[in-house]
């Protein structure tokens, strides 16, 4: 058996990040999961990384690099850690760095989640890639202009761009995130992409269209979302702030970095989060209306809630409704409609605030509202995710019996919806009934019997 080397590269930056074989394993285990695998990686097969210089299979390496990621609070590429690097065309750090042509870098994820590349698909969500949108507007320049070729494109076809994103965005919310997902994607990469780079009739077409196609790139990162597909989404998103900056439509950034707050909030990620929420308020004060003001004071007081600082968040609400009143009629941005009218969003998220700080009878009610806020037929999965959430506030008060009734009309709005979301819920609403079902509870035992058969046909 040849002699191994010991990778003293690897065993450095254990050290530095003060990791024992068994935390590091556990590490590299956790951040597996998210990408929804299961690793046996133990301390023994650290161990052998470390002094026997044995190479991890390639899912268990990025694993590995995103787990020191976290640990030592910047990005830990293969290199650095001393393994091989991919192999062509399977590098997961595509998406994960903010450079000067994010139609291109777009261009590659598009085609990697068009061809359900799995080393982009499955990847995992970055902690260090957080930190570049607040890195990203301290040192923000001006960029050089598109490379220009071809015919002139003019307001026709920016306004044709945006009723089709408006399109498969409506189309997202009243089907789900899984439905119409390769056809926009494929439109994304065949058509708004190659319009970023031509040439226009003025410089502000020009912006218009980079904005439009920050709005794309950001739908389709909500739909990876949607999918369960974590990593993928954040790289959407990444290059969504970036076109958005180059655009230079006020406030548009802000709202990509809102997202990303939101999404770290999501999965229990918070770090970095209400540096993202405060700097996003921050681009968009006295940028936009107010009743899109209101989403990023929302988003602001959710990220307080999480921090733990109550008055604070509670604070953060008021200013969110106080901005809704003052702009009652306003008009809303295109960008900012991403999750329907500004009203139903800010209560949702309101809802979701008081649920952090422990009161789910207003955590409910705030739920409850947003649902009935959004025009019917619409918006069918966030309803229905709405619905999910005050069900399970209601749980929590020991409401069982409005809990199902609540549970019930949740899945009523489900019927169609392609969302791994949604199916999510309908497990979680599942194990959260299993005691009831064992007591005999009628109401909880016609819901397992109409979830199974949902799952089933999902």
């Amino acid at each position: 058996m040849p002699k191994r080397t010991p990778n003293t590269q690897l065993k450095d930056l254990l050290a530095e990040g003060r990791l024992t074989y068994e935390s590091t394993a556990r590490s590299v285990r956790a951040v597996a999961a998210e990408r929804g695998e299961h690793l046996q990686t133990n301390k023994s097969a650290v161990h052998h990384w470390v002094s026997y210089g044995a190479v991890p299979d390639g899912p268990t390496a990025h694993c590995l690099a995103e787990a020191l990621s976290r640990r030592l609070g910047r990005r830990i590429t293969l290199q650095e850690l001393g393994l091989p690097s991919p192999p062509p065309g399977e590098d997961d750090s595509i998406g994960l760095t903010l450079g000067p042509d994010p139609v291109e870098v777009l261009t590659t994820i598009g085609e990697a989640d068009m061809h359900r590349r799995r080393f982009l698909t499955a990847s995992a969500y970055s902690m260090a890639a957080t930190v570049l949108p607040l890195a990203y507007v301290k040192e923000m320049a001006e960029r050089t202009a598109a490379a220009r070729s071809g015919a002139a494109i003019g307001a026709a076809e920016v306004a044709a761009v945006r009723d089709m994103v408006g399109l498969f965005t409506e189309m997202d919310e009243r089907l789900g995130g899984q439905h119409g997902r390769a056809a926009f994607v494929q439109y994304l990469i065949t058509d708004i992409t190659p319009l970023c780079k031509a040439r226009f009739h003025n410089e502000d077409l020009r912006r218009q269209m980079l904005s439009v196609a920050s709005s794309a790139a950001h739908l389709a990162g909500w739909k990876a979302y949607d999918s369960g597909e974590q990593g993928l989404a954040q790289r959407y998103y990444l290059q969504s702030f970036a076109l958005a900056v180059q655009s230079g439509e006020p406030g548009q950034d802000g709202f990509v970095m809102r997202t990303m707050s939101q999404q770290g909030m999501k999965l229990h990620r918070p770090e970095h989060c209400l540096d993202l929420a405060a700097s996003a308020l921050a681009r968009a004060h006295d940028q936009v209306p107010a009743p899109a003001q209101a989403l990023f004071h929302i988003t602001h007081a959710h990220a307080l809630a999480k921090t733990g600082q109550r008055r604070q968040a509670v604070a953060e609400i008021e200013a969110a409704r106080t901005a809704l009143d003052t702009g009652r009629g306003d008009q809303v941005p295109f960008w900012a409609l991403a999750w329907g009218p500004p009203e139903a969003t800010v209560g949702s998220r309101t809802a979701k605030v008081f649920e952090d700080l422990g009161d789910h009878r207003r955590a409910s009610q705030y739920y409850a509202h947003a649902a009935a806020s959004r025009p019917a037929g619409c918006y069918a999965r966030i309803v229905a995710l709405d619905l999910v959430a005050a069900a399970e506030s209601q749980l929590k008060q020991g409401g069982i019996e409005e809990a199902c009734a609540t549970w019930n009309r949740a899945m009523d709005h489900m019927d169609g919806v392609r969302s791994v979301r949604t199916r999510k819920a309908v497990n979680r609403m599942r194990s959260d009934l299993v005691h009831f079902r064992a007591r005999g509870v009628r109401s909880a035992a016609e819901l397992e019997e109409r979830a199974v058969g949902f799952l089933a046909a999902a």
